[in-house]
């Protein structure tokens, strides 16, 4: 089979395609947050809000996830998002620290 220019560059360009999206579909990758991270392990964060320890924070509700926060920077069906608390930093969306706010 003899492969033309034009084939080539449609199935370059489908492959590139497909890793960006792919990228984006399956989350932060390496600038997710990490819940050892000094800064959010001071705040309790944790990436699944069903994990909180719920003696050590009492003001934690089971509505309370960073995608509803005022301060999550993603929309709230991202899986990830930033958030102004933790600079380059993705969140996750069903996350959850003790500065949450929906304010």
């Amino acid at each position: 089979m003899k492969t033309s220019r034009r084939h080539f560059l449609l199935m370059s360009v489908s492959a590139g395609s497909s890793l960006a999206l792919s990228r984006v579909a399956f989350g932060a990758g390496a600038n997710a947050l990490s819940e050892t991270d000094p800064q959010a392990r001071a705040l309790g964060y944790k990436e699944d809000a069903a994990k909180v320890d719920k003696t050590r924070y009492p003001q934690y509700a089971a509505d309370q996830k960073c995608s509803n926060c005022s301060l999550f920077q993603g929309k709230a069906t991202d899986t990830y998002g930033g958030c102004t608390l933790f600079g380059d930093k993705q969140v996750a969306a069903r996350g959850w620290c003790s500065s949450y706010t929906n304010m």
